[in-house]
């Protein structure tokens, strides 16, 4: 199966209060390897490629915005029919992403600064905001009852901190293989738990 097919799944019977993640982990996916990626090959002192130095963060940031729009939509889509119970728990699981990012954001940014050491934040934001997405995946696959989800959160939280252990540039090889392997695993693993969910 290619991240082409996985990018465009046929679409599935709707399912009251499912959320088909598909086309935001294979976004996802491509943007660990891609970003994350050419950080990888681009930094230490003596990088495999020379690469503008805005590629990397380009690179993240386009894709992250492209895989959250899809999990907006995919959110969206499995609130029609769903309880008022399940559209709230959904509403929240959203904004819980904004606050906890903004506490990371005050995290990181004192510690360099308390630390005077600006250089932190080029590991601790790839690093931390993977545990971070991967606790939010595991409390969004419990609330959901989604292994995969659950899943995929457990092992971006472990590979995401388990690469502050190796420094740069390691640390980006991590985040791209380990990561952008585990979105792909995923949205192979969807494919199959949606189609059992709809027998």
């Amino acid at each position: 199966m290619t991240a082409a097919t996985l990018a465009a799944p046929a679409p599935s019977p709707a399912i009251p209060g499912e959320v088909d993640s598909r086309a935001a982990y294979v976004s996802f996916g491509l943007t660990y390897v891609l970003g994350h990626g050419a950080s990888a090959v681009s930094l230490g002192a003596d990088p495999l490629i020379a690469l503008p130095s805005w590629l990397p963060t380009t690179l993240l940031g386009t894709g992250f915005t492209v895989g959250t729009v899809f999990a907006m939509l995919a959110a969206t889509r499995a609130q029609r029919g769903a309880s008022r119970h399940d559209i709230l728990s959904g509403k929240l699981l959203g904004l819980s992403w904004v606050s906890a990012f903004a506490a990371l954001f005050l995290a990181i940014t004192g510690l360099a600064a308390e630390l005077e050491r600006p250089d932190l934040q080029t590991m601790l934001w790839p690093t931390l905001s993977g545990f971070l997405v991967g606790v939010l995946y595991l409390g969004e696959g419990a609330s959901r009852r989604n292994v995969v989800h659950y899943c995929l959160g457990t092992w971006l939280a472990l590979t995401s901190t388990a690469a502050l252990l190796l420094g740069l540039p390691a640390l980006f090889w991590v985040l791209a293989a380990a990561g952008g392997g585990g979105f792909v695993v995923a949205a192979a693993l969807e494919t199959h738990r949606l189609a059992r969910a709809t027998r």
